[in-house]
């Protein structure tokens, strides 16, 4: 399985929705929580070009936000990204 991590605020309700379809899923992925920390916002959205949350990881490919990853669980390709 591969590594998922979730760049998400507190706040975000797109975050939450986002973290609901991998727990319905049962696909285990790391938060990392940027409410308190701009820095770390600000690295994450330089790497991407993304200034909005959630940002989403599998392994080291940055897939998007949440409309990205439901459109994948859409079109079938978020199992196969995940090598489920």
């Amino acid at each position: 399985m591969k590594k998922v991590i979730l760049y998400t605020t507190r706040y975000c309700p797109f975050c939450t929705r986002a973290k609901t379809l991998l727990q319905r899923k049962n696909i285990a992925f790391t938060e990392v929580d940027l409410s308190e920390d701009d820095q770390k916002r600000d690295e994450i959205a330089s790497q991407t070009g993304w200034t909005t949350v959630p940002m989403i990881f599998i392994d080291e490919e940055f897939i998007g936000g949440c409309d990205d990853l439901y459109e994948l669980e859409g079109s079938g390709e978020l199992d196969k990204k995940l090598g489920s």
